[in-house]
């Protein structure tokens, strides 16, 4: 349950007092909370040992710099954040995933000049580097795959062989990634379990993991693990026409990222996962 000290700093910082506490969910060493408060109102709480006043950054981030629906933060600091509750109003449908790949293609629409994010973020636990490149293979090497997979080494999470192996991928990015799209900014981690489907749309996306990037990673992301079907693809491609080639080869590339990121957090069965896209292209 939330701590006493929580407690009291959620109720002096909001100046409301907390009535009744219930159980949601929890994630990625942290418990996700329904308050409600003396006022009536309801809201989220999710507690952490550390990091939440980054994730508070990114949902804020999201809310001022792009169209995405997310939660509003109300309270954060690195343990708690007190956010919006949203209330699910039923299933991913047809109609919701055609109005997803609207908000999704709408959020890719929000650019930069370069790739990356001013600060360091966050997927999942994990912290992603920030800082700006201009070369969009050179950054998605050095600080998406690279950074992973020798924290994953480090961990023993996966061996040296899978690393010199992610080593030869990295050396191919620049020709297998010929072609990149302008900076967008992404969400970064869109799965089932970050989404929170409204009437005839999504109306939250939780717990991102941003950075401008080529936007081709966050449907990489959404087919492997999908979040959505393949009428997500078709809508969002009558909106920004995903290149040729995605399909055959860049979304298994782009998978190693995400993949590497499970590895840490879960274990093997994501390794092994990895081992086969990097058999076919190392």
């Amino acid at each position: 349950m939330i701590s006493p000290a929580i407690y009291s700093e959620v109720e002096q910082a909001l100046g409301l007092h907390i009535t009744a506490v219930a159980p949601l969910s929890a994630a990625n060493n942290a418990q996700i909370y329904r308050l409600v408060f003396a006022t009536g109102e309801v809201r989220v709480a999710k507690v952490a040992e550390r990091g939440l006043d980054t994730e508070a950054w990114m949902l804020k981030y999201l809310r001022e710099k792009s169209p995405l629906p997310v939660p509003e933060v109300f309270y954060s600091n690195e343990h708690v954040i007190i956010m919006e509750f949203v209330q699910s109003q039923g299933m991913v449908d047809y109609r919701v995933e055609s109005a997803a790949a609207e908000q999704i293609a709408a959020l890719h629409g929000v650019t930069h000049d370069s790739y990356g994010m001013e600060r360091d973020t966050l997927v999942g636990s994990l912290t992603q580097p920030g800082g700006w490149e201009k070369d969009w293979p050179s950054f998605f090497a050095e600080k998406r795959l690279m950074h992973m997979a020798h924290r994953a080494l480090k961990e023993n999470k996966i061996d040296a062989r899978m690393l010199t192996q992610i080593e030869k991928i990295a050396a191919k990015l620049p020709a297998m990634l010929q072609g990149a799209q302008a900076p967008s900014l992404v969400h970064g981690d869109i799965w089932s379990g970050n989404i929170i489907p409204g009437r005839g749309k999504i109306a939250a996306f939780l717990d991102p993991a941003i950075y401008y990037a080529d936007a081709e990673v966050e449907l990489a992301f959404i087919r492997l693990f999908n979040t959505f079907s393949d009428s997500f693809f078709a809508k969002y491609n009558e909106i920004r026409p995903i290149r040729a080639g995605f399909f055959e080869e860049r979304a298994e590339v782009y998978a190693l990222y995400p993949l590497l990121v499970h590895t840490r957090l879960f274990g093997a069965s994501y390794a092994r996962k990895a081992q086969k896209i990097l058999d076919k292209f190392a």
